[in-house]
């Protein structure tokens, strides 16, 4: 074992290193880390073989399970998207509360709709209605986008089967229903104060835009037969509830037949495809084709699988950090330094996430160190989800230019970029923090 010192430097290193390939290289986030879990290997002094190894075991034992909850969650995403049935879902709330009340609506739309769709996808399907909000209201398109972004990247950042979030919890252990119960307790509250509350405080400020752009729309996506509001809305909630139930049942009911059915229903696995197949068989009923479907969801794997490799890098990069022990002297230094772990899961998290952008980087580079200090703590399954909570929170704050989103939401509501850190990067800053500060506010009682 090497010194704690020479430890750290090469953790440190390791952790710049990503950095740099991906920020100043260009390097995908994919190779970057598989270059780094190689060099880090070698530089504690393994055998080339056993950094091989290394690598193999972990990549493939956070794939095994990673892989096919990503690919799920994107094929229900497809067919609920094609369908129309989140821009049916959208309209129906708008139609509910009222214009007066469309922050607050939109805050519910992009909870909802950001369970089931990926960050970016689900934001340029809503932009068209967000232009149309703010040229029938009269108010700056930003008081109607910042709600809705901040719904979606609260749920993008804390439930399955987003990929960080089923990356840190895999990587950690964490139960997924305590996930979700916990990310839902954490993460409403974080979507409305960085959404409707901050819309309201920066909208009557200046520099934060003053019109819409024109509606975008992708012609060449298939569309599907409608499906329907309450159908829509199954779709999107049905593993969720599935999943909760799932954890419910876990603590209420004895060991039994009973219990064990509802865990394999309430598995992720078994709740999406739950979801594919209700969905699918809704949309065939209404008159679209199984192979037209089918191919929604084919195409929805596409943007999955980059999705996929980054998690197995990360995986990759992790197991190295356990089987040479500095995962170990990292648990041992933060012990020595009396930093809550919660505290260090939110701080290190935060710290990749400023220096290269993806918020699923740094998740799973956070989640790689904060694994053995988890185990070395021994933390019980409810603390273990928190700390999924904080490195989400951590993974979420200040998206400013190293970060896609930023420019997705700078160019589809056609805001400057000054005005674009003045609204998004402070928004997602507001939730992050507020992420953190949910999670350790119910640490004493968990």
């Amino acid at each position: 074992m090497i010194e704690p010192w020479r430890t750290l430097l090469i953790v440190g290193v390791s952790i710049a290193a990503v950095i740099l390939l991906v920020l100043r290289v260009r390097l995908p986030a994919f190779l970057a880390l598989l270059i780094v879990a190689l060099g880090t290997g070698l530089a504690f002094g393994a055998e080339p073989a056993s950094v091989l190894s290394a690598i193999r075991k972990g990549s493939g034992e956070a794939l095994g399970f990673v892989a096919v909850v990503i690919g799920l969650g994107a094929m229900l995403g497809g067919l609920l998207e094609a369908s129309g049935g989140v821009a049916t879902i959208a309209h129906r709330l708008l139609n509910r509360f009222g214009e007066r009340r469309a922050p607050w609506a939109l805050t519910v739309i992009g909870v909802l709709v950001g369970i089931p769709l990926f960050f970016d996808v689900a934001f340029i399907i809503l932009v068209p209605l967000l232009a149309t909000l703010s040229r029938r209201a009269g108010r700056r398109v930003i008081y109607f986008a910042l709600p809705v972004l901040a719904g979606l990247m609260t749920m993008h950042a804390l439930l399955p089967p987003h990929p960080g979030p089923v990356a840190v919890a895999e990587l950690l252990g964490a139960d997924y229903g305590l996930l979700a119960i916990y990310g839902l307790i954490c993460g409403i509250p974080a979507a409305v104060l960085a959404g409707p509350v901050f819309a309201r405080i920066a909208h009557g400020a200046p520099g934060f835009g003053d019109h819409a752009p024109p509606p975008t729309h992708d012609e060449g996506s298939p569309r599907l037969s409608g499906i329907g509001f309450g159908w829509a809305m199954v779709g999107m909630l049905v593993p969720l509830v599935l999943i909760l139930i799932a954890a419910v049942a876990g603590i209420v009911l004895p060991d039994g037949g009973w219990r064990s059915a509802i865990a394999f229903i309430g598995h992720p696995f078994v709740a999406l495809v739950i979801a594919c197949l209700l969905v699918a068989a809704v949309l065939v009923r209404a008159g679209t084709s199984m192979a037209l479907a089918s191919d929604v969801m084919t195409r929805a794997l596409a943007p999955a699988g980059l999705m996929v490799l980054v998690v197995g890098a990360g995986a990759a990069y992790k197991e190295v950090l356990i089987q040479s022990g500095a995962g170990q002297q990292i648990a041992d230094v933060v012990a020595a330094a009396q930093l809550p772990v919660l505290v260090f899961a939110f701080l290190i998290a935060g710290f990749v996430r400023l220096a290269q952008g993806s918020a699923t980087v740094a998740m799973v580079t956070a989640a790689g160190l904060c694994a053995p200090i988890v185990t070395l703590a021994a933390l019980p399954p409810g603390r273990v989800a928190l700390v999924t909570i904080a490195i989400g929170g951590g993974a979420s704050i200040a998206s400013h230019v190293n970060d896609t989103g930023f420019w997705l939401v700078k160019q589809y509501l056609g805001l400057t970029e000054a005005q674009t850190f003045r609204s998004w990067t402070i928004a997602s800053t507001i939730a992050g923090v507020a992420i953190f500060a949910g999670a350790a506010a119910l640490w004493p009682f968990v």
